[in-house]
């Protein structure tokens, strides 16, 4: 399903997009669609798109679950009561 993009564009660049469509006999829209796969591809490669490395790290904790767990639950637990009295 194709969803509609918008974005402020500077003038060089619209020009560029409608004259590689023109001289390739592609859609703009097959243009961009084009350069974005290539970025990824590009980016796949250096492997800049590890997720992993890019998280939180929420993932790595030092604490156990149960832990989180009881650290939520009792700062919750805290906030109701403040806002009890």
């Amino acid at each position: 399903m194709d969803r509609i993009l918008s974005a402020r564009v500077d003038d060089v660049i619209v020009n560029k997009i409608s004259f590689l469509a023109q001289k390739l006999h592609l859609s703009k829209k097959k243009i961009i669609e084009g350069a974005v796969r290539m970025y990824a591809r590009e980016m796949e490669s250096t492997a800049d798109m590890n997720v992993f490395t890019q998280t939180s790290g929420a993932w790595k904790r030092s604490e156990t679950v149960e832990e989180t767990v009881h650290h939520a639950k009792n700062s919750f637990r805290m906030s109701m009561e403040r806002h009890h009295a």
